[in-house]
C-alpha cells in the first residue's frame, strides 16, 4: 500500500495540478474561517467554534506530521496528507516574495493581491472604523445634486432605485457577508468553486457606497473589478466569476463612477488657483487606502486595452482621470497611464481623443514638475510620430493633436521653455545639415511632413503663449517670447532651401504657420519677399502653361507638387489663388496694416505686382482669371493706402513721440476690419470656408456637385 501511495503522489505532483489544488484548499479554509469568525462575533461568542479549532489544529498538525514523514520515508503518507502541502511551506514563502516583486509589474497582480483579497481584513481594520457614519452621510446624500450634479445625473439615468433606498435595511445588509461571498464548495477534484457575482450583490454594494461611502464596500467592489479586468486570462486566481454581460457592464460602470466619489469623500485633494492640484494629505486612512487605489488604477489601465465599446472606453478614460491625484506618487503607474492615454489621443475616435487629452492635461496639472516633463515630452514625440504621413483624412486629427498639445505647453511656460528651445534647436540642426550637404537625401530631412507639422506646432504654441492681447491684459511678457525669433529664422531658412516651383506647396505651408504667429503675437515677419516670387513666376511664366484635364491640386495636403502638374494651367491657378489670399492676409495683419508706415511698406509689393501684370501674356481664360485675382488685390491695397494716409493727416506725429505713435497704431489696428483691405480679406475667408465645407461633404459622399 505504501508503494502505491508513493506512486500516486509522484504522479499527481508531476501532473501540474498540485499547487493549484493546494491554493484552492487554502482559499476554502480562509473563507470558512472568515465566515465563522463573523458569525461568532455577531452572536457575541468569545471562543471560536469547535469546527474551526479542529480545523486549525489539523492545519497546525499537518505540516509537522508531513515533515516527520518526509524525514523518514514517504511510505506512510496518504494522498490527502500530501495535498495539504505542509512540506512546501518554505517554497511557498519564497514564491510569496517573488509575487511581491511581481506586484510592481504591469499586470498588477497575482497571488500577493489574491491573498489580500481572500484573507481577513486585518490590513483594512483602520478603514472599517470609518464606515459607521450613517446620519452624516444621509445628510450629505440629500445634497448630492448640488455637490456633484454629474454623478447625481448618472444615478438618475442608470441607478434611480438607489436614490430610493431604505436606510433601516442598509444596516442589516452591512452586517452579513454571506451573500457577498457564498461559501465555496469543493468539487470532486478538490477545487473551490468561485462565487458568481449577481446584480443583487452589486446593488447592495452600490447602496452602501451611496449611503455611507463605505470603504469596506469599495474594497469588495474593486476586488470584483479586478476579476472583471482579468477574467479571460490564464493563470489568474480571481475572487468572482461573472457569467452575465449586463452584470459585467454594470460592474465596470459602477467601479468607474463610484470610486472617485468615495475617495473624494474620505481623502479630498486641493485644487490651486493656478489650475494645478495638490495631492491629498497623507493620513493613516489614505496610507491604508494607497495599495487598494494603485491596484484599482493598474486594473483600469489594463482594461483600457480590452474595451471595444466606444462609450465604455470614453467613460473609463474620463473617470480614471479623477483618480490621478491619488496615484501621482507612483511613477510607474503614471508612466503606464500616460503611455496609454497618448496612444488613445493619437489613434482613437475624436470623442475618446478629447477624453484622453483631458486626462493628459490632468496629469500635467500636478505640482510635480517631473510629471509635467514626461507629459510634454510624450505629447510632442507622439505628435511627431503621428504626423509622418498626412492626407485629407488624417489632417483634421493631426490639427486636433497640435491644438490640444499647445494647451499643455502653455500650462507652465518655464518648464515648456526648456523643451521648446531644445526641439526648435533640433529643427535648426536639421536645416543646417541640409544646407551644408545639399544632397537629395539631406533635403528630405527638411522637406517632409514631420518638419512642416513641427514648425506649425511651435507657431501655435508661441501664438498661444505670447498672444499680444493676453500680454496687454496681464501686463506680463511671456517666458516663451525669446523663441519667436529663432523659429522665424528656421522657417524662412527652410523656404530658401529649395526655391523651385515644385516646392511651392511646402513654402505655402510654412507661410501659413508664420501668418498665424504674426496675427497673434503682433510680430512683424517679412513674408512678402517669399510670396511675390510665386506670384511673379506664375503670372509671367517663361513658357505658355500646358492644358490639362487633371483635377485641382489640394495644396493643404501636398508638400511637393507631382511631376504631371508642373507647368500646367490648373497648378498655376491654384498657386495664384493661394498666394494672393496669403499676401492679403499678411497685409491686413496688425503688424503691417496697423503700422503708421503702412503706405511706405507696401511700395515694393505694388511695384512687383505691376511689373508682373505688364509681363503677363493674356490669351486664355485661365490667365485672365489669374490676372483678375491679382489686380483685385492691388486695387484693395491702393485703397487701404489712401485710407491710412487720410487718418495720418488728422494727427501730428513726430519720431520723438514714440509713445503717441504706439497709441495711434493701437487705434488703427483696432479698426483694420473697416479698411478696404480688411473687408476684402473678410469676404475671402468666408468664401474659402464655404468651399472647404462643400469639399468635406463631397469627400464624405453627402453631395456630388461642388458649387462656387
Amino acid at each position: 500500500m505504501g508503494k502505491k501511495a508513493a506512486k500516486s503522489m509522484k504522479k499527481f505532483a508531476s501532473s501540474g495540478q498540485l499547487k493549484k489544488t493546494i491554493d484552492a484548499r487554502r482559499k476554502h479554509q480562509q473563507i470558512k474561517r472568515k465566515n465563522l469568525s463573523k458569525k461568532s462575533v455577531k452572536d457575541g461568542k468569545a471562543k471560536q467554534r469547535p469546527a474551526e479549532q479542529e480545523e486549525g489544529e489539523a492545519a497546525e498538525a499537518g505540516p509537522s506530521r508531513l515533515k516527520a514523514a518526509a524525514k523518514g520515508s514517504k511510505k506512510g503518507m496518504t494522498v490527502d496528507d500530501f495535498l495539504d502541502g505542509g512540506f512546501m511551506d518554505a517554497s511557498d514563502e519564497d514564491e510569496g516574495e517573488e509575487d511581491e516583486d511581481m506586484a510592481d509589474g504591469d499586470d498588477s497582480g497575482s497571488e500577493d493581491e489574491e491573498e489580500e483579497d481572500f484573507g481577513d481584513d486585518a490590513s483594512f481594520a483602520s478603514l472599517d472604523e470609518h464606515d459607521e457614519e450613517g446620519d452624516a452621510h444621509l445628510l450629505e446624500l440629500s445634497k448630492l445634486a448640488e455637490k456633484d450634479p454629474e454623478f447625481y445625473k448618472y444615478l438618475q439615468e442608470n441607478d434611480k432605485e438607489l436614490l430610493d433606498f431604505n436606510p433601516n435595511a442598509a444596516g442589516a445588509d452591512d452586517d452579513s457577508d454571506e451573500e457577498d461571498a457564498p461559501e465555496a464548495a469543493d468539487d470532486p477534484m478538490g477545487e473551490a468553486q468561485i462565487p458568481i457575482l449577481t446584480k443583487n450583490i452589486l446593488q447592495k454594494w452600490q447602496r452602501l457606497l451611496l449611503e455611507h461611502r463605505s470603504l469596506r464596500a469599495l474594497r469588495k467592489l474593486l476586488i470584483a473589478f479586478r476579476a472583471a479586468a482579468h477574467m479571460n486570462e490564464d493563470g489568474q486566481v480571481l475572487a468572482w466569476s461573472i457569467d452575465n454581460a449586463s452584470v459585467y457592464s454594470k460592474l465596470i460602470t459602477t467601479a468607474l463612477k463610484y470610486t472617485p466619489v468615495v475617495l473624494e469623500h474620505h481623502a479630498p485633494y486641493k485644487s490651486l488657483s493656478n489650475g494645478k492640484f495638490k495631492p491629498p494629505t497623507q493620513t493613516p486612512k489614505l496610507k491604508a487606502l494607497q495599495k487598494l487605489i494603485l491596484s484599482y488604477f493598474q486594473n483600469v489601465i489594463h482594461i483600457l486595452s480590452q474595451l471595444t465599446d466606444q462609450e465604455m472606453l470614453q467613460l473609463a478614460v474620463t473617470e480614471s482621470a479623477k483618480i490621478i491625484p491619488y496615484i501621482v506618487s507612483s511613477r510607474k503607474a503614471v508612466k503606464l497611464y500616460l503611455k496609454k492615454c497618448l496612444e488613445l489621443w493619437s489613434s482613437a475616435q475624436d470623442s475618446i481623443r478629447i477624453a484622453a487629452f483631458l486626462a493628459i492635461r490632468k496629469l500635467a496639472s500636478s505640482t510635480d514638475e517631473s510629471i509635467l516633463d514626461s507629459v510634454l515630452k510624450g505629447a510632442y514625440l507622439t505628435l511627431v510620430r503621428s504626423s509622418k504621413s498626412t492626407s485629407a483624412h488624417t489632417l483634421p486629427s493631426i490639427n486636433l493633436m497640435k491644438n490640444s498639445a499647445s494647451e499643455v505647453f502653455s500650462l507652465d511656460q518655464g518648464v515648456a521653455y526648456q523643451h521648446a528651445f531644445g526641439y526648435i534647436r533640433q529643427l535648426a540642426i536639421h536645416l543646417r545639415n541640409s544646407m551644408k550637404v545639399k544632397t537629395k537625401e539631406a533635403y528630405k530631412q527638411v522637406y517632409n511632413w514631420q518638419y512642416i507639422h513641427c514648425i506649425d506646432f511651435w507657431s501655435i504654441v508661441l501664438a498661444r503663449a505670447c498672444d499680444a492681447e493676453t500680454e496687454a491684459t496681464t501686463g506680463k511678457e511671456s517666458e516663451l517670447k525669446p523663441l519667436i525669433y529663432p523659429l522665424v529664422q528656421v522657417s524662412l531658412g527652410a523656404i530658401r532651401l529649395i526655391p523651385n516651383s515644385r516646392s511651392y506647396p511646402f513654402h505655402l505651408h510654412v507661410i501659413r504657420s508664420l501668418l498665424h504667429l504674426t496675427r497673434h503675437t503682433y510680430t512683424y515677419v517679412p513674408i512678402a519677399p517669399y510670396l511675390l516670387p510665386i506670384l511673379t513666376a506664375t503670372l509671367a511664366p517663361s513658357a505658355r502653361p500646358k492644358a490639362s484635364t487633371l483635377r485641382p491640386l489640394d495644396l493643404e495636403v501636398q508638400i511637393r507638387a507631382p511631376q504631371q502638374y508642373l507647368k500646367t494651367r490648373i497648378y498655376a491657378e491654384g498657386l495664384v489663388e493661394e498666394a494672393v489670399y496669403l499676401l492679403a492676409e499678411w497685409l491686413a495683419s496688425a503688424p503691417v496694416h496697423g503700422s503708421v508706415a503702412f503706405p511706405e511698406m507696401v511700395v515694393p509689393v505694388v511695384i512687383a505686382l505691376r511689373k508682373s501684370f505688364k509681363a503677363a501674356k493674356t490669351g486664355n481664360a485661365g490667365a485672365t482669371k489669374d490676372l483678375g485675382l491679382a489686380k483685385g488685390l492691388l486695387e484693395r491695397i491702393e485703397e487701404s493706402v489712401r485710407w491710412v494716409e487720410q487718418r495720418r493727416k488728422s494727427v501730428v506725429l513726430s519720431p520723438s513721440s514714440i509713445g503717441d505713435v504706439r497709441e495711434w497704431e493701437k487705434t488703427l489696428a483696432a479698426s483694420i476690419e473697416d479698411a478696404p483691405l480688411g473687408k476684402y480679406v473678410k469676404v475671402q475667408r468666408k468664401t474659402r470656408e464655404r468651399r472647404r465645407k462643400l469639399v468635406d461633404k463631397a469627400r464624405q459622399g453627402q453631395d456630388e456637385i461642388l458649387e462656387d
